[in-house]
């Protein structure tokens, strides 16, 4: 609504946005890889490191933009680039917290927290990388590594387990359970958190004492695709400071061009919380999660969401 007009009025066409979670859409393109079903998508940036080395990206051409992102939104090779930075932490029922006069939370070791029992909402570690940074974090706190997750596993059902509700694909499903006062305490992003508080859901974030994770949110222009001139200037616009201005006024998206410039004050302050935030946050070994997630989600999806 407020992104794409701009691009639609210069070339004269039409923007289709197809939702769907990371997953779904690597999904999607890498089973017609021949004949992609999109022209520009976003991933995750985990999950856009994989479409990569899968062959599904075609190089970002070189524009200003690019040159005037932050560097850790330039993926290797500009294969593609990040459109918007963020981070996991922990995202919690305002309203509930207040009622129960519950302080906020402050650690990843909240979750294991006895008073949160049956309140915890986990997303699924194979469908979300929510849930992959959280149950990450949460195993680095117990002495394992992005390579070596024993831990993790180990303690995850004496600690986190007993607490968890439901395990969700996705986090379409949280404003629900927030608003029918079943889900307490989440992984979420600011952003995530911003975007539900907008639309009147009770919900706020919180830093954890250990860092959150670095999430960006990426786009690459798929190969193969049938109209490769056009995505490459879609994906060009979609970087510029014109473009993330509106995506932060309007959406609560972070910039990852650094030429941005908030046109209001509420945007100025998303940006400096963001800023805050930065200072502890945590970077995943791409390399290794995505060389043994196969092998955690067979484990994970035999163990613990059984």
């Amino acid at each position: 609504k407020y992104v794409f007009p701009a691009f639609e009025k210069i070339h004269g066409v039409k923007v289709v946005v197809v939702p769907g979670t990371s997953s779904d859409i690597l999904a999607k393109v890498q089973a017609s890889k021949d004949k992609p079903p999109v022209h520009v998508m976003f991933l995750d940036d985990g999950v856009m490191m994989r479409a990569i080395k899968m062959g599904l990206c075609q190089k970002l051409t070189d524009t200003a933009a690019l040159k005037d992102l932050y560097p850790s939104a330039r993926m290797p090779g500009d294969m593609a680039a990040g459109v918007n930075v963020g981070m996991t932490g922990i995202g919690y029922n305002k309203k509930m917290f207040d009622e129960k006069k519950w302080p906020a939370p402050t650690s990843w070791m909240d979750f294991a927290d006895p008073k949160f029992k049956g309140k915890v909402v986990f997303q699924s570690l194979p469908a979300s990388t929510f849930g992959l940074h959280g149950f990450l974090m949460f195993n680095r706190i117990q002495g394992g590594t992005d390579s070596n997750v024993e831990p993790g596993f180990a303690k995850w059902k004496s600690t986190i387990g007993p607490n968890v509700l439901e395990y969700i694909p996705s986090s379409g499903k949280l404003s629900e359970m927030v608003q029918n006062g079943e889900a307490a305490i989440f992984p979420l992003t600011p952003t995530g958190v911003a975007t539900q508080k907008a639309r009147g859901i009770p919900m706020e974030y919180a830093q954890p004492k250990e860092g959150s994770v670095l999430l960006t949110v990426a786009e690459c222009v798929t190969a193969r695709n049938d109209s490769p001139e056009l995505a490459q200037k879609l994906a060009a616009f979609l970087l510029t400071p014109q473009a993330q201005a509106a995506a932060l006024e309007f959406g609560n998206q972070i910039p990852s061009n650094t030429k941005t410039q908030p046109s209001t004050p509420a945007a100025q302050a998303t940006v400096d919380r963001f800023k805050e935030y930065m200072k502890t946050v945590k970077v995943l070994d791409w390399d290794a999660v995505n060389q043994l997630r196969p092998e955690w989600n067979t484990r994970w999806n035999k163990t613990i969401e059984r």
